[in-house]
């Protein structure tokens, strides 16, 4: 039976998932395994207008997928946790996988 705790759990896994559910903020986190960078690196990257990314990263910020580093003026964007990256290869076994099974389906 599912504990009132499990259930917590859960919640706040399926919101770092949801944070993670867009390409843009994906290409934001992929980008980002290469080390902090800013939100104009980030929007020239992903290529996409800075308050665009800047919304992006609001999300992945309140979700604890990024942090951030204040230096002057310039905030500096990367991710608190790098391993969230393995559940983006484990995305890409996903993809493969499929890919081949429809592979076969067409033949």
């Amino acid at each position: 039976m599912i504990t009132k705790r499990d259930q917590q759990r859960y919640q706040r896994q399926a919101e770092i998932v949801q944070s993670l559910a867009h390409p843009i903020r994906l290409a934001i986190a992929e980008f980002l395994k290469e080390g902090e960078q800013c939100v104009y690196d980030i929007a020239k990257h992903v290529r996409v207008e800075r308050s665009n990314v800047s919304r992006h990263l609001a999300v992945m910020l309140k979700s604890g997928v990024v942090q951030t580093r204040k230096e002057g003026v310039t905030v500096f964007y990367s991710l608190r946790t790098p391993c969230i990256l393995n559940f983006l290869d484990c995305a890409m076994d996903v993809l493969r996988h499929n890919l081949k099974e429809d592979s076969r389906a067409l033949r």
